[in-house]
């Protein structure tokens, strides 16, 4: 059905039904003067005037117009000049092959072979008008009744066209991206498609990809690094696959000699091994640069609504050397009364996110606009930093660097303190009191000796290293983020490194103040709910398994670190922050061990030690977090939604240019959030008024979901962390001009 304020009509053509929406666009269902069905994608209007946005529409039309034929949707009609552009296409009946597996499961015998033959097909008459189609993966596939239709043209390119710079996006779908498409995504060719097509086969022949892993990052450094995984591939199949999924583009064979090779196979293929991994099925991760689709299944648009991202509460990996495009997405460790990382847990729902904001929200003195990259211990990790902010002192810390400290006012730093080895996902800094700054470090994997990772504090003037401790590295299976250490006023908690217990010291001195033993076949995490702090705990097989769908919180005395009681809360559930005195959490809605988003809010009182529950109107998809005792989602297509913790009902949504954005930070009359191309959009709290976006400022993935907020405040300065250890700082009132 049509909505309020939806369009009668599109370019003549007369609508019947809104099929999706999604960050870039609406596509309609609608019919010509004839009564033929037509899908319309309707281009959002905050993009009509992007210059860029507008060219790259207008190639996605003109390579949609050059393929057109029997394996696509055909292009009717379009308008990429109009005030608002829009672009008409055939409608195919039909599920896409994401649906079809996640309902079905994966195909087998006669079925897959025709799917394989019928995509080869498609991908061969698209490379004879000389179009790559660059973002071939289950959900741009549908099996209508003729045979398989690929759509989606929204970043292919002719091969004798220059690719657009398009600043800021890394544009594809990593577990169905060829390695010289994350590599160096300008120069790929027709047998890029060849990689892409080879990893959809085995997602359609067992319900997972290749390269399956639990974070789109990991899963891009084994696309360009590691041996596919194709035990589960029906045997006849396998040997066709293996010449696709070659990491040199001249080992793989074209479309053309595919289709040969395909021919050849026996009519039935057979099924997935019974032991092998095909016989669990998992969703297509979602694209990293979300678009509509031109084309429907059954009434939804194959673009929106039809990809999840399967990355479950694991058990966090370390870092292997990374290709460029990956970064660490989970959220960060944070700290009460002092200054954190992540702005939960602060003493004040008022507190402004990563900062201690100046009175009356002036500019550091002698500040202008900088930007800076700092290089950690290891150049061939592409680390992501975060950062605090304490009067003209910024201290920022991620991957290779333990800490470092800079000048707000202009960027210039004073210090660095480098990580040797490859940082274990998510973990950035720890955070800082009045004289000290406490960060991780991570052991050289070429020098095994002494401890994984340890907690290290550093003299916040000097740089100089106080002490460390070596620390544990449960948190993020237990909590859904990982804070392995808190700082705690002055006290900076710990958790040892055979996960069995916390270990709380003087943050300057490393002397112990208490150590609390885990309750027995637990492991647990600490949580700051304002001047308290939390443990949250789980138990042992649950962590293993990491299925953590019974955590329950006891009371830890900052004092004495003695243990208060059990607290059961249904689970699984995620610390957001504090509202009204009461912590917050959020409740993941999974299929299987699929994370899908937040359908509930759970709040703590710290005082009567009641839980108290509330549903969500719906399942919301993206980032969470929290800023003046309002709790909000990001989407991964830029839509910002708050609500109110207290009664989980919506207090506002707004659309937002800014995709896979993290936050909310809050400065003083606005909300900030930024994904990792350091874009950032303000919004005001009351009615999530649009202030002002800005424009990319480096090359990272977006529509990634649970990175920690990357912007801090610093009175009207703000600093925002970007991909590959880039800081750039600007006046809040004076942002750098979009467009």
């Amino acid at each position: 059905m049509l909505r309020a304020g939806d369009p009668a009509e599109i370019g003549g053509y007369r609508l019947e039904a809104r099929l999706g929406s999604g960050g870039m666009g609406t596509v309609f269902l609608a019919r010509t003067s004839s009564g033929r069905a037509v899908a319309i994608k309707l281009i959002h209007q905050q993009f009509a005037g992007d210059d860029e946005f507008r060219t790259r529409f207008r190639q996605e039309v003109a390579a949609a117009r050059r393929v057109s034929g029997a394996f696509t949707a055909a292009v009717v009609d379009a308008a990429p000049e109009a005030e608002q552009p829009w672009m008409a296409t055939s409608y195919i009946e039909g599920h896409t092959l994401a649906q079809h597996i996640d309902k079905k499961g994966p195909l087998n015998g006669a079925e897959l072979r025709k799917l394989a033959i019928g995509l080869t097909e498609a991908l061969r008459d698209i490379h004879r008008v000389g179009v790559i189609h660059r973002d071939l993966k289950p959900s741009n596939v549908v099996l209508s009744p003729e045979g398989p239709r690929v759509i989606d043209f929204g970043i292919s390119r002719a091969v004798d066209q220059q690719t657009l710079t398009m600043t800021g996006r890394v544009i594809g779908t990593p577990p169905f991206m060829s390695p010289e498409q994350l590599q160096a995504p300008r120069g790929v060719g027709p047998r890029s498609d060849v990689f892409s097509l080879g990893t959809l086969l085995v997602y359609a022949a067992t319900g997972q990809g290749p390269f399956d892993a639990d974070s789109p990052y990991v899963t891009a450094y084994q696309v360009v690094h590691d041996e596919p995984s194709l035990s589960a591939v029906p045997p006849a199949l396998r040997t066709v696959v293996e010449s696709c999924l070659d990491k040199d583009p001249e080992g793989r064979p074209s479309a053309d000699e595919l289709l040969v090779r395909l021919r050849d196979l026996p009519a039935d293929l057979g099924g997935t091994d019974t032991d092998g991994a095909g016989g669990s099925r998992t969703r297509d991760v979602k694209t990293h640069h979300h678009r509509m689709t031109p084309a429907t299944p059954s009434g939804a648009p194959a673009g929106p609504g039809t990809e999840s991202t399967s990355i479950g509460r694991r058990l966090r990996s370390r870092w292997r050397p990374a290709l460029a495009a990956a970064v660490a997405v989970a959220a960060i460790g944070g700290g009460v009364a002092a200054v954190t990382a992540d702005g939960f847990g602060t003493e004040s729902e008022g507190a402004k996110g990563n900062s201690v904001a100046a009175p009356g929200a002036a500019l550091p003195d002698g500040f202008g606009p900088w930007r800076k990259t700092v290089l950690g211990g290891r150049k061939d990790i592409p680390d992501e930093l975060r950062c605090v902010a304490r009067g003209d002192a910024l201290f920022c810390g991620g991957g290779g660097v333990v800490a470092t400290r800079i000048r707000v006012s202009d960027g210039s730093r004073a210090w660095t303190a480098k990580s040797p080895g490859v940082p274990v996902q998510g973990v950035h800094l720890v955070g800082a009191t009045d004289d000290t700054v406490l960060g991780y470090r991570f052991a050289d994997e070429d020098a095994p000796q002494g401890p994984a990772s340890e907690v290290v504090a550093i003299d916040a003037d000097s740089g100089r290293e106080l002490w460390s401790v070596p620390s544990g590295a449960q948190s993020q299976a237990v909590t859904g983020r990982s804070r392995d250490a808190v700082v705690v006023g002055s006290v900076v908690v710990t958790i040892d490194a055979s996960n069995s217990r916390f270990e709380a010291r003087d943050a300057h001195s490393g002397k112990i103040a208490w150590t609390t033993p885990f309750p027995a076949g637990a492991q647990c995490a600490p949580v700051p709910v304002g001047p308290q702090l939390f443990a949250m705990c789980a138990r042992v097989a649950e962590v293993d398994a990491t299925e953590v769908r019974h955590p329950t919180l006891r009371t830890l005395d900052r004092a004495s670190g003695t243990l208060g009681r059990r607290i059961a809360v249904n689970g699984p559930a995620v610390p957001m922050g504090v509202a009204d005195g009461k912590l917050v959490l959020v409740q993941e809605h999974r299929e299987g061990p699929a994370l899908t988003g937040y359908d509930g809010v759970a709040r703590v009182d710290p005082a009567s030690l009641n839980v108290t529950y509330s549903r969500l109107a719906k399942t919301y998809a993206g980032t969470p977090g929290m800023a003046n005792g309002t709790l909000y989602v990001s989407g991964q297509t830029g839509l910002v939604t708050a609500l109110d913790p207290a009664t989980g009902r919506k207090k506002w949504s707004r659309q937002t240019a800014v995709e896979g954005a993290s936050g909310p930070v809050a400065g003083a009359g606005a909300l900030y959030f930024s994904s990792a191309t350091g874009r950032v959009v303000a919004l005001s709290p009351q009615g999530g008024r649009l202030l002002w976006t800005t424009d990319p400022q480096a090359d990272g993935l977006t529509g990634e979901e649970g990175a920690s907020p990357r912007v801090t405040v610093a009175g009207r300065a703000l600093i925002v962390a970007a991909d590959k250890n880039t800081l750039f700082a600007f006046d809040a009132q004076k942002p750098p001009k979009s467009g």
